[in-house]
This record gives C-alpha cells, structure tokens and sequence, in this order.
C-alpha cells in the first residue's frame, strides 16, 4: 500500500491505479475506490456493495472487468480505507 497525502494509492492493475482521496466529504461518503487509467476515471461503491457510481470514457466491458478486480481486491479495499480514516 502507498499512501499519498491526498490520494492514497492502494494498487494497481494493468496500467490502471486503484485509490481514494484523503477528503471524502463531510460526512465521509461510504467507502469507495477510484480508478483511473490516462483520461479514463470511474468511481465504485465498495459499501453496502460493490457497484458503479459514475465512470467517464470507460466502455461497459471495461468497467465489469474492473469491477470483478474490485470484487477479488475488496477485502485489502476495505482494510485500506479503514485503516486510513482512523487515523
């Protein structure tokens, strides 16, 4: 794990970089993991349960593929964004 002031990476995938931002709102949105590959950005909900929030110039195919990446990394996702807001 790398955590960024601002933008905690949690991995990465095929080119594609898996993080949140330090300030997610007041209150704290439910936790959450962005992507972004070059101009390509989706937003997933990981809570209550994992599905798209909002994507830009990414194709259908390219978000199921991440969500099921997003589905095997939930656990790490999870322990991430928990471990990081306590602090």
């Amino acid at each position: 794990m790398v955590y960024n002031v601002g933008v905690p990476k949690i991995f990465e995938w095929n080119g594609y970089r898996f993080f949140f931002f330090s300030n997610e709102g007041i209150p704290r949105e439910p936790c959450h993991i962005h992507v972004k590959k070059g101009e390509h950005l989706a937003k997933f909900w990981v809570e209550p349960m994992i599905s798209l929030a909002s994507s830009f110039d990414m194709s259908g195919r390219e978000l199921r593929e991440l969500e099921g990446v997003i589905e095997e990394n939930s656990t790490l996702i999870r322990r991430s964004w928990n471990e990081y807001f306590a602090q």
